[in-house]
């Protein structure tokens, strides 16, 4: 299925259905009065996180939704069936906008989180509501009110603890396939990452993480350049970024050094937020190395970036150093959770 992580969708709510205008008429009552019953309402529109989805690709084809109209009200002062709501599942990390003010409606975070994002109509009111001591045989109801209608951006963030981000080929999914059961697609050419992959890294019997495997960046992507712009977003909701850089580059243009601050200045372009997530910074391929030569190799380079935070040096293919650095990220998300509950008490 082709990943899909931005649409639009039109989304309208039913009609009320209209009063009625109606008068008793039995055998032996001639003048029974007015018994017009009121409209039903119409139905809703709600959206629904489903954990089960991770694309909004099923919107690909069906981007128009309607909810039922209300009935109309009937003599004997029966009321209208009111119309049934209609709920679209969307996945976890949907945040919904109104694309006309650009207002934001809601961000469904949570398994069968609902959000109202059209209200159906009020049904109208029969004749039996207008009845009075002057007007003993009201003709007049009123009609059920139109439907909330509305064009929504939907946009997929996807839910992660950890995201990994660098240039391409830095060796991003090598290292999602070594730690997860994610698999995907690893080839010696830039960009074979086409859309984010999620992975479940286990470092215990109950101690497990989520890391995302975002497209790699290149200058300009804040502006859109490349991947871009679309996919930096996925990188808001988490609370550590793994910055991996190719530290071995096959190719002697790439400069790894130059890469890392190329990286950071994207992520300060597009959101001082993100660019001030806690970071740090993961050497890979250090398996290309001779033995003797990794620890000065990432000793020089961490000087010329003048990196003070954390540092791992790994080898994404062989799984080298990978287990040290997972318990090392559980053990500091850990804190970052105990951390946030301290602030919330």
């Amino acid at each position: 299925m082709k990943f899909l992580d931005e649409v639009t969708i039109h989304v309208a709510a039913g009609n009320g259905g209209d009063g009625s205008a109606s008068f008793r008429r039995e055998k032996f009552i001639p003048y029974g009065g007015p018994d017009g019953g009121d409209g039903g309402a119409g139905g809703s529109v709600w959206l629904q996180a489903d954990e089960g989805l991770n694309t909004l690709a099923d919107f690909r084809h069906e981007r128009r939704f309607r909810a039922e109209r209300g009935e109309n009200g009937m003599g004997s002062q029966r009321t209208g069936r009111s119309g049934r709501d209609i709920t679209i599942l969307v996945p976890t990390g949907t945040v919904v906008h109104n694309r006309e003010t650009g207002e934001q409606l809601g961000d469904l975070t949570r398994h069968g989180e609902r959000l109202l994002v059209a209200k159906g109509g009020r049904g109208g009111l029969g004749n039996i509501h207008f009845k009075s001591s002057t007007n003993r045989a009201p003709r007049q109801a009123t009609s059920g009110k139109p439907g909330e209608q509305r064009d929504l951006d939907l946009e997929l963030q996807v839910l992660a603890d950890v995201g990994l981000l660098g240039m391409p080929n830095a060796g991003k999914s090598t290292f999602i396939r070594a730690v997860s059961a994610a698999r995907p697609r690893v080839a010696d050419y830039p960009f074979t990452t086409l859309h984010p992959n999620l992975g479940v890294v286990r470092v215990g019997a109950d101690q497990s993480f989520v890391v995302a495997d975002i497209p790699g960046l290149i200058d300009g992507a804040a502006e859109g350049a490349g991947l871009g712009v679309r996919f930096l977003k996925h990188l808001s909701r988490n609370r550590l970024l793994l910055h991996l850089v190719d530290a071995v580059p096959a190719d002697p243009q790439q400069d790894p050094v130059e890469d890392v601050a190329s990286v950071a200045q994207e992520l300060a372009r597009f959101s001082p937020q993100l660019a001030a997530t806690e970071r740090w910074l993961i050497l890979n391929k250090l398996d290309l190395l001779p033995a003797e030569e990794r620890e000065p190799w990432a000793q020089a380079l961490v000087e010329a970036m003048g990196w003070t935070g954390p540092v791992y040096a790994i080898s994404g293919l062989s799984g080298e150093g990978t287990r040290r650095l997972c318990q090392d990220v559980m053990t500091r998300l850990e804190r970052l959770a105990e951390e946030a509950n301290e602030g919330t008490a």
